[in-house]
């Protein structure tokens, strides 16, 4: 081969190698949601974390660096703290069960065919899709104390209902059942999902062999649903740890602060009180909780099936 022919060779040799343009193309597919992340995700992480080493007020617009002393003043100094997360925990340990029951009871009642499940479906979905602010404010006046609908409905049978949500013993629960009603459809369909992925030949052969229902449930139902259960019991008590839309429209951490949770008291403190630091620790301190809680769960989880 000649100098001339090599010459031409490499004049037809593209600028970019075929492995760089693909990495280029791929970069280019990526770069959207990575740019997202960027701005949306860990800018922000970064901004709460340099703003909890400071203390920082909104109106003044003035940052005095403070080290850990946000952390310092939540955890060993300030009262209300411990007060918020005792009745973040009470919320989450009313909430999960509650909605995990009720969804499986729903799941195992709608998940084989028959006449008008579709319309059942829809009916307890219907609710999650709905505006958390619009079912917030219906169930604000469904609970109100002589002229509330609840109340109303009670008094029929005879029971002198309390004013649900403005006596300390009572708002708690009236928030949990709402909040339950609100997004058991959720974890409901999940449920419907996974019971409908298991075959049908082991409950056949279970029954062949004279188990009851209750037998076939727990001995060959329930384990399967292991997997499926793990996932809605992170996400509710996730979700359970993050609730604000209802606390704020409903009750506003009253009364007595007695609902007052951890994701409503931080934005009180950034956006009522301006407490700007100290609402980024807190928020940093929610973050460690809820992953504590999270990792707790799966270790319990992979010792149980071990």
């Amino acid at each position: 081969m000649t100098s001339r022919d090599n010459a031409a060779r490499s004049a037809r040799v593209p600028w970019l190698t075929l492995k760089t343009r693909e990495t280029l193309e791929a970069w280019l597919f990526v770069s959207p949601t990575f740019i997202g992340f960027l701005i949306f995700f860990l800018g922000p992480l970064i901004a709460i974390f340099y703003y909890s080493m400071t203390e920082w007020n909104l109106l003044s617009q003035q940052a005095t660096f403070v080290g850990l002393g946000n952390f310092q003043n939540a955890l060993l100094e300030n009262p209300d703290f411990w007060h918020v997360v005792r009745n973040s925990v009470i919320f989450a340990l009313g909430l999960v069960p509650l909605n995990m029951a009720l969804a499986l009871s729903l799941a195992l009642a709608l998940s084989r065919p028959f006449f008008g499940v579709v319309f059942f479906r829809t009916v307890f979905f219907a609710p999650v899709v709905t505006s958390a602010i619009a079912w917030a404010i219906v169930w604000k006046f469904m609970l109100q104390g002589e002229g509330g609908a609840v109340n109303q409905m009670l008094a029929w049978i005879g029971i002198d209902g309390p004013n649900w949500l403005r006596e300390p013993n009572w708002a708690m629960a009236a928030v949990i059942v709402t909040r339950v009603i609100k997004m058991v459809g959720l974890n409901m369909i999940l449920y419907i999902a996974a019971l409908q992925a298991i075959p049908r030949d082991y409950e056949e052969a279970a029954m062949l062999e004279g188990a009851s229902r209750w037998q076939i449930f727990r001995m060959i139902v329930w384990p399967l649903l292991a997997p499926t259960t793990l996932v809605i019991l992170v996400l509710t008590t996730i979700g359970s740890f993050k609730v604000f839309d209802h606390i704020y429209q409903m009750t506003g951490g009253g009364p007595e602060n007695g609902t007052l949770v951890l994701a409503f008291y931080i934005y009180q403190q950034g956006f009522k009180f301006f407490n700007v630091g100290y609402a980024a620790a807190l928020a940093l301190i929610m973050f460690a909780i809820v992953m504590a809680l999270t990792l707790l769960q799966v270790m319990l989880r992979r010792r149980e099936m071990e």
